[in-house]
């Protein structure tokens, strides 16, 4: 029953969307609030190495901005500083040819949930779920494009929102029972509906999520009354007494300058993050990396084909340019080189 609601939930939000907005218009929208909403979460997280986790993730989907954002000045000749507002630049983040891990390297530490702080709880579902959303959306709509190199850019990032959802997911408590899962998910939609009532101007939608937000209070109700008579367990025990952040969409530029200013060359070894040049040659990474790699890859072909198409690249730098010397603009118009291995990112 309670699945049956939130389905409607689903279809009532999901269908906001405009429906004279394309499919890349669409997509630089889903980056750009898995960017802004990472940041956020970030900033909020208590935790130093969640924190990190969320860290290294936002640079990469700070990266698909920028290369979605070159398809569509490519294919439909239009800029997307119109849909990124005053909020978020468009520039290179972490390089998406240097994404590709091995699935093993893949793995973070989980939290204790009875241990954690509620609100590590609602960033790790809340980032998580942002993920999966679009990990499903590209696989579905990535193969109705004609153009072969959207087809392979949605591709190749559609396998990257893979690993993001499993670094993401392998942060939450394994040992939590179903039960407290639905209570956690439960109270997570709680936040997120109050959260959004708490900045969105427009009075009907406002109103929508008022609605949903009863919706989820009594979802959360019926969970933890499951919890006493099924698990015999006390849910107070483990929601939190009140919730002290609202979540918004802010501006994020200075804060995500600094991150890729100082963690680009990172990458992942085992559930460490670890500078790439740290690495021995015979390294797990570089194997697979360049296995994903050969024969050439759409994220760079895309600046390749614009940059032809158009004579430079598409950014939107309103704060200077990239941090990261190594993702300038070079003098004839192209990237600086940087080596599989990154060091010319900063060189």
């Amino acid at each position: 029953m309670v699945r049956r609601v939130e389905a409607q939930q689903q279809k009532a939000n999901n269908w906001l969307i405009p429906g004279d907005e394309t499919t890349l218009e669409l997509t630089i929208g889903y980056e750009q609030v898995a960017v802004d909403l990472t940041a956020w979460i970030a900033r909020h997280e208590p935790d130093p190495y969640l924190r990190q986790v969320y860290e290294f993730g936002v640079l990469e989907d700070f990266d698909h901005l920028y290369r979605y954002s070159n398809l569509y000045e490519l294919l439909e000749g239009k800029h997307a500083n119109w849909i990124v507002g005053d909020l978020t630049e468009i520039t290179p983040g972490r390089p998406t040819i240097f994404e590709h891990r091995h699935p093993a390297d893949e793995i973070r530490r989980p939290m204790t949930a009875v241990a954690s702080d509620p609100q590590s709880i609602l960033n790790a579902l809340t980032v998580m779920s942002a993920e999966q959303q679009t990990m499903n959306y590209y696989m579905t709509i990535g193969n109705r494009f004609i153009e072969p190199i959207a087809r392979g850019l949605y591709a190749e990032i559609g396998m990257i929102e893979e690993q993001h959802v499993s670094h993401y997911e392998s942060i939450l408590d394994p040992s939590a029972t179903w039960i407290e899962n639905l209570l956690f998910h439960e109270l997570n939609e709680c936040w997120i509906y109050y959260s959004f009532m708490q900045t969105e101007p427009d009075p009907r939608v406002k109103q929508l999520y008022e609605t949903h937000l009863a919706f989820e209070i009594e979802h959360l109700h019926i969970a933890a009354e499951l919890m006493r008579e099924v698990e015999r367990r006390d849910p107070e025990a483990l929601l939190p007494k009140s919730l002290d952040h609202v979540m918004t969409f802010e501006e994020n530029k200075h804060w995500v300058r600094q991150v890729l200013d100082s963690q680009v060359q990172l990458t992942s070894r085992d559930s460490d993050f670890v500078p790439v040049s740290s690495l021995p040659q015979d390294d797990r990474y570089f194997a697979y990396n360049s296995q994903v790699n050969a024969g050439g890859t759409p994220s760079e072909e895309v600046i390749d084909m614009n940059r032809q198409a158009n004579g430079r690249d598409y950014r939107l730098e309103t704060e200077g340019d990239n941090p990261v010397e190594g993702l300038r603009l070079g003098g004839d118009g192209r990237t600086r080189g940087y080596s599989d291995r990154h060091p010319g990112l900063h060189a």
